[in-house]
């Protein structure tokens, strides 16, 4: 098939390793190409000022700017543009955050290659990608609104945030964060300190307990 066909597909994540097999798997399918692969959403942004893939696929955690916050940013200066997000982490817990966010789908990077290509074909015909689990939580929250209570107040904190607030819920220790978002400990710390006074906990312990309780609670849904 002639290039003039295919598919142009910037890559964003800071593993190489993932970086090379999502391009080694959108290259197998005859009609995409991986134009760029990016380690950080600075890098993309720069690319974005002279050229325009058909596609960007987003990690959520990246050094400096997060994916989410790289997504807003592409889409406030190009709200045509399509976005898949690709991230370890859950869906339920940032799938509807990237949608707002302006993302046109979600994709879990243990799921299959069949299944990323599915979801980058509909992202690509303009439809929006989600598994059904998500796709019925927000039918739920449109037609009943969020549940009340300590879960809804998580949407008041910022998307790095929430990822602080995600791992501490995992058990992992402020040095084991700060390693895993590519941030000084002492980073980490103010974000606790933000968390802690944006959703009124009396001290650390109390906020350790309802990130574990959250983490907990959404991944059933």
């Amino acid at each position: 098939m002639s290039n003039s066909f295919k598919k142009r597909i910037l890559i964003v994540d800071d593993h190489p390793m993932m970086r090379k097999g999502l391009a080694n798997t959108l290259e197998m399918e005859p009609d995409l190409e991986v134009i760029h692969q990016c380690e950080k959403a600075e890098d993309v942004l720069k690319i974005l000022e002279n050229d325009k893939p058909d596609l960007l696929l987003v990690d959520v955690s990246l050094p400096g700017m997060n994916g989410i916050e790289l997504v807003k940013n592409i889409i406030f200066q190009d709200s045509d543009m399509k976005i898949l997000v690709v991230s370890r982490h859950e869906e339920s817990l940032y799938g509807e955050r990237a949608l707002r966010a302006g993302a046109k789908g979600y994709i879990m990077k243990f799921e299959s290659s069949e299944t990323l290509i599915k979801a980058v074909r509909k992202v690509l015909k303009g439809g929006i990608y989600v598994s059904d689990s998500l796709n019925e939580k927000l039918l739920m929250n449109a037609m009943h609104g969020k549940k009340e209570g300590s879960v809804s107040s998580i949407d008041i904190l910022s998307d790095r945030e929430l990822e602080v607030f995600e791992l501490m819920g995992k058990g992992k220790s402020s040095s084991e964060i700060a390693e895993q978002l590519h941030l000084a400990s002492k980073t980490v710390e103010t974000y606790r300190s933000r968390i802690k006074e944006k959703m009124d906990f009396k001290n650390s312990t109390e906020m350790i307990f309802h990130a574990v309780k959250w983490v907990e609670s959404e991944h059933k849904l």
